[in-house]
């Protein structure tokens, strides 16, 4: 593979442009053998792996690049990858079946992304909940390859689940959110078959959601955790008492938000137990393929760097409690993607704990969220609701995985929204922080977790510039990769 070339800047993969120079260019390397066409408008700096290899390694960016603003929908929208049979499916400005090495891109006439559909990397958007939903009932067999539905059953499994999860109020505000999607994008016939479908979930289970109390009151409002709204109480008085100074994003480049981007999510990753050399994440990123051996672990580290990477998704943050729990499910399953066990996007079915700290039970998840939500909304401070849902989310532990990492990302989303530096939590710093989180849900003293989260941000601050190796030298000099009880972050 070639190496430092300016005009890749070490991209494995390389679009066709218009500009006559950069056409140039890419014929001089050709000529060189350290370029070569992989497919139409698509070339490649490595000279080894397989085209196939390569366009899968590299399929969304590709994608994007050939079809901007398409949306991933109807089963790609669900499963993030190509079938078995190497087709994957998105909705575009026009319909036909485009070959690329390995696999068969089937686009669809239809509406390209709306503000209810997720941004997803480069120019791609993924089908909202509602819309992928319709979509995989639209009518039509595939025709000498995989459908672009799932099975009905599939639907109906994923309906049902949900109703488990977010009970009958739940289930019923993603049907008025799906009737109102369905006029939006014309699939009103389709939301006639899933008000049907949820309907008769609703009256054939009805022991799942009337034979309780807390059924119930799940399906007038959601019950929550009561002893974890004290804490939000104690949280959000002591930041509301408090002001806090700005401290603006210093990452004003892609490259240097870029940059950052990468140290966050390696060291997100290494709090929770997913270690590698810094070198080893670094070419994870860079080429977008996963360590042979540590596939799962490796898509940890991209995951969450495909969120975070991108200052368009980091803006979002929640208008309402059901934004709130969509934004969170949303980032979920993108991050997860890889570990369809840990049921990526979906809330946890049955309780978590770690150590002698037992999380909130799964049946009081989604109550306790909205709870929360409304004295998040009620701080003003861009830093005060950082810390506020960072807490918020961890002590509730919605998910049965990656509950660290999204807690991480929904408080630098706060910053990124209010245009401040964000927050990396070093290794060096991972105690300091996970003791202060547990002093607050222990002792109800929000007074360390504050002072923690203040002190790593003015370090954080610090961390600028698109050179790499001159913030990964800054953090050495501050200790930041140290993981001894001995050695303690440095400014």
């Amino acid at each position: 593979m070639a190496k430092n070339n300016s005009l890749m800047n070490v991209l494995e993969v390389v679009m066709a442009t218009s500009d006559k120079a950069d056409s140039v260019r890419k014929t001089e390397m050709i000529k060189a053998g350290t370029l070569r066409k992989i497919a139409p408008k698509v070339y490649t700096t490595n000279m080894d792996d397989e085209p196939e290899v390569i366009v899968k390694r590299n399929l969304f960016y590709i994608l994007g690049q050939l079809y901007p603003h398409a949306v991933i929908s109807h089963r790609s929208a669900f499963e993030l990858k190509p079938t078995m049979n190497g087709d994957i499916f998105l909705t575009y400005k026009y319909t036909k079946n485009i070959t690329l090495p390995g696999i068969t891109v089937h686009l669809m006439e239809g509406p390209t992304g709306t503000d209810h559909d997720m941004p997803f990397i480069e120019n791609l958007y993924i089908s909202s909940a509602e819309r992928r939903m319709l979509e995989n009932l639209q009518k039509g067999r595939a025709r000498g390859g995989d459908s672009k539905c799932l099975p009905r059953t599939k639907i109906e499994e994923n309906l049902e689940r949900m109703l488990q999860v977010n009970g009958e109020s739940g289930i019923n505000a993603f049907r008025d959110k799906a009737r109102q999607t369905s006029e939006e994008i014309g699939m009103q016939q389709e939301f006639e078959v899933l008000n049907n479908i949820i309907g008769a979930l609703l009256s054939t289970k009805p022991s799942v959601i009337l034979t309780s109390a807390s059924a119930v009151a799940r399906a007038g409002g959601a019950p929550f955790d009561n002893n974890r709204i004290k804490l939000f109480d104690t949280l959000f008085e002591a930041l509301h008492a408090d002001s806090y100074p700005d401290m603006d994003e210093p990452n004003q480049s892609t490259a240097a938000f870029r940059n950052f981007a990468f140290f966050e999510s390696y060291f997100s990753n290494y709090i929770e137990g997913t270690e590698f050399e810094i070198e080893e994440a670094r070419k994870i990123i860079e080429t977008g393929q996963p360590m042979p051996a540590r596939n799962a672990d490796s898509h940890d580290v991209l995951g969450t760097f495909q969120i975070v990477a991108s200052r368009r998704e980091m803006r979002r943050t929640p208008q309402s409690g059901e934004e709130l729990i969509e934004i969170l499910q949303d980032r979920h399953r993108i991050m997860m993607a890889a570990r369809p066990d840990r049921n990526p996007g979906i809330f946890k079915m049955q309780n978590n704990h770690a150590g002698d700290t037992h999380f909130v039970d799964f049946t009081l998840v989604r109550g306790t969220l909205l709870k929360g939500f409304e004295y998040y909304q009620a701080l003003e401070s861009p830093f005060a609701k950082a810390l506020f849902i960072l807490f918020m989310v961890s002590e509730v532990h919605p998910f049965s995985d990656g509950n660290g990492r999204i807690s991480r990302i929904m408080m630098n989303a706060e910053l990124v929204h209010a245009d401040q530096s964000k927050i990396i939590i070093p290794t060096v710093f991972r105690d300091d922080y996970l003791n202060a989180l547990r002093r607050l849900t222990r002792k109800g003293d929000p007074s360390v977790i504050i002072h923690a989260i203040s002190r790593v941000r003015q370090f954080s601050e610090n961390i600028t510039g698109e050179d790499f190796n001159a913030t990964r030298k800054y953090l050495e000099k501050c200790n930041a990769f140290k993981d001894t009880d001995s050695d303690i972050l440095r400014f």
